[in-house]
């Protein structure tokens, strides 16, 4: 178990781990971030480059109560490391702590890999001293500082691993040294960046098991259109593969999923063996999620009681799900909040999703959709694609905001369509005109197309004049 009383680091611990220059004091330190904004008393400010220059900030970091800083050239202040190169230094360090937990895993996905990292995480939580991955810490600065977090006496720890170039995931993967690695899905995500389209988008997912220590085991989503060039890259990797999925065959295996008011219940067979479980999330893509965590659990040596109590109780994540009943004149609806991303996979499912959900006395199952980025010349065709699915879910009422949404709006029936403005926040403007009482409400859509806008404003329309909010959290709130 950690120790409360070891600190993090030490400033010669953190000279040794990168082969700096020690100026000043052998210190103590806490913790470690980039953002002298965040910085607490016995942090270590790290004076990355970026748009301004770190060295610009360690004076204040200082103030703020930084016990030391890494830096590439002098800064006054306080005790410094003196590196060649601070982004460098920080891998460096990422490295030193990664032996710090006895089993790693990492988490890698076009959809849900958050929401998968956090679920394996509250397994860890339950089998002794974890460490993970927060918010989507997941690119080149993200991964090597998680690593570097770690605290001593660490015994299993989860990482999180994305991308929006090829090339990236490998690097990445090999700083952690999982021993256990999953792709949770392949789809059009960042897809602009490769030539082959999703086939690109693939291979580079399933780079994450280059990095696997030897032994490792890759966790392949057998049902994903790309599976076998997954499968590919881990048994390339000489990875042991574990697979989940819905056809016979698969180690664990999705037969039944009902959703409830209070989640679902998931009945599966995990090697031949018929399991039945409750989860808290209601989302139709959470089944094949939960035999992800699962399979990653067992690999890091977690019963299998331990990891259906976890997926028990891990509830949806900000802008990842939550559900939150909203009171308004004349009854209350349901909201799903689904801002934080999207692409045209998690729209699908999210349409599914919405499809089963029943709704209240003369409600509606309305969406409400921001554009869809980084899709380069795919963007028509994945945004007018999304028609078909909203049919087949059969939903009532689409209003969409933003110029690649127009396609949407034109490509439905006129019954479904609701209204379309320029951007979510002229949408969020008209939040009251968007729902009535008995409905379920989904917002979606990519994080920098500002879908939380509109749910933010959906929410607000259950603030009373005196600053109450009645609103209901229907789901609990997101476990992290």
């Amino acid at each position: 178990m950690p120790d409360a009383h070891t600190p993090l680091w030490t400033a010669e611990a953190i000279a040794s781990a990168t082969g700096g220059q020690l100026h000043g004091p052998d210190v103590p330190v806490s913790g470690l971030t980039y953002n002298s904004r965040e910085i607490q008393p016995g942090d270590l400010f790290l004076a990355l480059h970026g748009a301004r220059d770190g060295h610009e900030f360690a004076e204040a970091a200082f103030a703020a109560g930084a016990t030391v800083a890494l830096v590439d050239r002098l800064v006054e202040g306080g005790p410094y490391v003196l590196v060649p190169d601070t982004l460098k230094g920080l891998e460096a360090l990422g490295v030193a702590a990664r032996d710090r937990a006895r089993l790693r895993g990492a988490v890698t996905g076009s959809v849900g890999k958050t929401s998968v990292t956090q679920a394996i995480k509250a397994g860890l939580d339950l089998a002794g001293s974890s460490h993970a991955s927060i918010k989507s810490y997941n690119n080149h600065i993200g991964v090597p500082l998680t690593l570097a977090r770690m605290p001593q006496g660490t015994d299993r720890a989860v990482f999180e691993i994305g991308m929006n170039h090829p090339g990236e995931i490998g690097p990445l993967s090999a700083f952690v040294r999982p021993h256990a690695a999953c792709v949770t899905t392949v789809g059009p995500v960042h897809i602009e960046a490769f030539a082959d389209g999703e086939a690109g988008v693939a291979r580079e997912k399933a780079a994450i098991f280059e990095g696997l220590a030897p032994g490792g085991i890759a966790v392949v989503n057998a049902a994903d259109a790309h599976a076998d060039i997954v499968r590919q890259g881990a048994e390339k990797a000489g990875a042991v593969v574990r697979s989940f999925g819905h056809a016979p065959g698969c180690d664990a295996r999705l037969l039944d999923f009902v959703a409830d008011s209070e989640g679902a219940t998931v009945t599966a067979e995990l090697d031949g063996r018929r399991i039945e479980y409750r989860l808290a999330q209601s989302g139709v893509h959470w089944g094949l999620n939960s035999l992800c965590v699962i399979l990653m659990l067992q690999a890091l040596d977690v019963s299998l009681e331990t990891a259906l109590q976890a997926l028990a109780g891990f509830q949806p994540l900000a802008g990842r799900g939550q559900m939150r009943t909203v009171a308004i004149p004349g009854g209350a609806f349901t909201l799903i909040d689904e801002s934080y991303n999207a692409n045209s996979l998690s729209m699908k499912a999210g349409f599914a999703s919405l499809g089963a959900k029943p709704v209240g006395p003369g409600g509606r199952r309305v969406v409400v959709l921001s554009d869809m980025l980084e899709l380069g010349e795919h963007s028509r065709a994945l945004h007018e694609g999304l028609a078909p699915a909203i049919a087949a879910a059969g939903l009532d009422l689409v209003h969409t905001a933003g110029p690649q949404m127009r396609l949407l709006h034109e490509a439905l029936p006129p019954s479904l369509r609701g209204q379309w403005r320029e951007t979510a926040a002229e949408l969020a403007a008209e939040a009251a005109s968007l729902v009535r009482p008995g409905d379920v409400v989904m917002v979606k859509g990519s994080n920098g197309s500002k879908a939380s806008l509109v749910a933010a404003a959906l929410a607000k329309l259950g603030v009373t004049e005196q600053g109450n909010n009645p609103s209901s959290s229907g789901a609990p709130r997101a476990t992290r």
